[in-house]
């Protein structure tokens, strides 16, 4: 086991299921509970590595603009505020699940806890703006997003708020975050992706969009020297045909595999797409290793036992 400084920086990236399952309301006591089950695997990671926490906060934003939506008295707060909250909501969640559980396996007085808002750059002549994909927030009828001050899609459901999804170019605190993982903090950041801002001169202004949660945390996890850069998700790994039942898991495939899986349309862009595409730009960039796993696996797929890892070739 290494110690200290010599310890390999493990990055896990929390999925949006790590606090609410399918098919649950979201309610507080039911996001505390299910944060155990990836918490208490990571408080044992500290042991052996230095962590870093990213996580998802798609359902939270979402109920964030429905309660905007039901007020008209309320003034509305533009998305980078939403996002922001959330980073602040969810990072208290973590933090105080995992303090909890550090002290009941006996070693929170030599972890200490940070929970960091975070600036995540991106490009103002992004593409992304032209065209924006992300849908967001809830439903309307045609009739009412007819009305509505901001673009909207139909989906399945109705119609919904649509923005900007563009790439991170970089995270603005990555030298904080540096220091603060050299003296020993789990670091808890990049929350929903992280705060999209671009740059105004020596400023930053925060702009409409969403960055992928994903992205963004293999963007910090090269920016910072992580060793092992972890996804956890709600399934055990990426899967070939998903779905059918020719379904094919997959143990590892290669940076050109993957490459080529994506552009065979084998992960879509809306669930495992971006996610192999973080992965692999991880590993392509020189990171050493990179898995996708479900939330029970955490420790089985850094001990090399579960998951999909991304090889470098």
């Amino acid at each position: 086991m290494k110690c200290g400084r010599n310890k390999e920086i493990l990055l896990v990236a929390l999925g949006g299921n790590a606090l609410i399952r399918k098919g649950q309301r979201g309610s507080v006591e039911e996001q505390f509970r299910n944060l155990q089950v990836p918490i208490s695997q990571i408080a044992r990671l500290t042991r052996s590595y230095r962590v870093i926490i990213t996580h998802g906060n798609g359902p939270q934003v979402g109920n964030l603009l429905l309660q905007q939506e039901c007020s008209e008295t309320v003034p509305k707060l533009p998305l980078e505020i939403l996002v922001a909250q959330t980073q602040g909501q969810i990072g208290y969640m973590i933090e105080s699940t995992l303090d909890s559980e550090l002290m009941k396996q006996g070693i929170s007085s030599q972890k200490p806890l940070v929970s960091l808002i975070s600036y995540v750059v991106v490009d103002e002549h992004s593409p992304a703006f032209e065209h924006p994909t992300k849908p967001i927030g809830p439903f309307f009828s045609e009739e009412k997003a007819l009305r509505l001050p901001y673009p909207t899609v139909k989906t399945e459901k109705g119609y919904r708020r649509v923005v900007a999804s563009p790439a991170p170019i970089t995270i603005v605190e990555k030298n904080e975050i540096i220091k603060l993982i050299e003296m020993g903090f789990v670091v808890i950041c990049c929350g929903g992706g992280g705060i999209p801002v671009i740059r105004e001169g020596r400023s930053f202004s925060g702009v409409d969009a969403v960055i992928d949660k994903d992205l963004a945390s293999a963007r910090l996890s090269c920016e910072v020297g992580v060793d092992i850069f972890l996804i956890a998700t709600d399934v055990q790994g990426a899967a070939l045909n998903y779905g059918r039942e020719d379904e094919q898991f997959l143990r590892a495939m290669t940076v050109s595999q993957a490459e080529a899986y994506l552009r065979d349309g084998q992960f879509p862009a809306g669930s495992m797409g971006p996610k192999i595409e973080a992965a692999a730009s991880f590993v392509r960039a020189g990171g050493k290793r990179a898995i996708i796993t479900s939330i029970d696996a955490i420790e089985e797929a850094v001990a090399g036992r579960a998951g999909t890892e991304i090889l470098g070739g």
